[in-house]
C-alpha cells in the first residue's frame, strides 16, 4: 500500500474540484504536502464580535484560513476564504486576518502571497467594519506590491469574487480563474435591484456567466490565466503566474490604465458579452460558453495575441 503523502496529495489534485471543496482543503492540496502552517487557526477562537448580537452562528476562524507553506518548494503566504460561511463575506476579524498577513508579506518582501477568493462581499451585519477592512486590504496589497511582493489571486469558488473582493482582486499582481469563477463589484441581484430587471435579469444565469464569469474575464484581460476546475490546474496556474509576474511600478500602473481605456474605447458600446467577443475577431462567439477548457485556453491565447498585435 502506497501511503506517501506527497503522492497521495498529487493524485487528489488531479480529481478534486476546486469549486466543491472547503477553503482548508484547497490550501492543503494546493501547497506542497505537509508544508502548511496555519496562523490564528480555529483553536484560537478569534470570532466576530458582531454576529452574536444578530443571533447568527459564528465560526472559529471567521471564515478565512491564513498561514504559510511551500509551493513547488518555495515559501508562500496563503489566505483562503470559506464561501460556505456567510458567503465568504468580509467582517472585522475576517478582514483583520487578511490585512495582517499582507502586511507581514510586505515587511518580509521576499515571500509571495496567494489569495484564494471566495466571497460575496461585505457582511451586512458588519457593514462599517467590513467596508473599512476592504480599504485597509486594498492599501496593504498595493504597499506589498510596491515593496516587491507578488500577490496572486485564485478565483473559482462557490461565492465568486464580488463586492469588495472584486476590488481587492483588481489590485493583485495577477489572477487565475476557472469557468465557475465570477468577478464583479456588484452582484446580479444588486444590479437588478438598483437598475431594474430590464438592465440586468439576475435569473438569467447564462447572461450572468457571460458577463461576470471566468471565460469573459479572461477574454477581456480581467484575468491572466484560465483553469479547469481542478486543484491541479489552479496549482499549475499559481506556479506559472508567480514565475511571470513583473515588478510593480509607475510604468505598470500607466500600462494598465492605457489597457483599460483601450478596452472601453473598443468595446464600450457592446450590449452583450457575445457582441464584445465578436468585436475581438472571434469567429463563433456564441460557442464560447460551451467550450471545453483546453479549447478555450487555446482560443484565449489567440485572442490575446490578436489584441497585442493590434496595439
Amino acid at each position: 500500500m502506497n501511503d506517501n503523502p506527497v503522492r497521495i496529495d498529487a493524485s487528489r489534485r488531479e480529481s478534486t474540484s476546486w469549486y466543491e471543496v472547503s477553503a482548508r482543503a484547497r490550501v492543503r492540496l494546493l501547497l506542497d504536502a505537509g508544508s502548511f502552517v496555519e496562523f490564528l487557526g480555529p483553536e484560537v477562537r478569534e470570532v466576530s464580535p458582531h454576529l452574536k448580537i444578530f443571533d447568527l452562528p459564528e465560526q472559529f476562524d471567521d471564515g478565512i484560513v491564513i498561514g504559510r507553506g511551500c509551493l513547488a518548494g518555495s515559501p508562500v503566504f496563503v489566505a483562503a476564504q470559506e464561501g460556505r460561511f456567510m458567503g465568504g463575506a468580509f467582517g472585522e476579524i475576517h478582514g483583520a486576518k487578511l490585512t495582517g498577513l499582507i502586511r507581514a508579506a510586505r515587511d518580509l518582501r521576499s515571500i509571495p502571497l496567494l489569495i484564494l477568493f471566495d466571497t460575496g462581499g461585505v457582511r451586512l451585519q458588519e457593514a462599517n467594519a467590513g467596508e473599512l477592512a476592504i480599504a485597509e486590504i486594498m492599501r496593504a496589497v498595493m504597499e506589498a506590491r510596491v515593496a516587491g511582493v507578488k500577490v496572486v489571486g485564485l478565483i473559482g469558488g462557490r461565492a465568486g469574487c464580488y463586492g469588495g473582493g472584486g476590488l481587492i482582486a483588481g489590485c493583485c499582481s495577477a489572477l487565475a480563474i476557472s469557468e465557475q469563477g465570477r468577478i464583479s463589484v456588484s452582484g446580479p441581484e444588486v444590479i437588478e435591484t438598483n437598475r431594474g430587471v430590464e438592465e440586468f435579469d439576475s435569473r438569467d444565469r447564462a447572461m450572468v456567466w457571460r458577463t461576470m464569469g471566468g471565460k469573459h474575464r479572461r477574454l477581456i484581460g480581467g484575468a491572466d490565466a484560465f483553469c479547469d476546475d481542478t486543484v491541479r490546474d489552479f496549482r499549475a496556474a499559481a506556479i506559472d503566474l508567480l514565475a511571470s509576474v513583473h515588478a510593480f511600478g509607475l510604468a505598470t500602473l500607466r500600462a494598465e490604465q492605457t489597457r483599460l481605456q483601450d478596452r472601453l474605447d473598443q468595446f464600450g458600446d457592446a450590449p452583450d458579452a457575445i457582441d464584445l467577443w465578436r468585436a475581438q475577431g472571434i469567429d463563433d462567439p456564441a460557442a464560447i460558453p460551451s467550450m471545453q477548457g483546453e479549447q478555450f485556453i487555446a482560443l484565449a491565447g489567440e485572442a490575446g495575441r490578436i489584441r497585442h498585435d493590434a496595439c
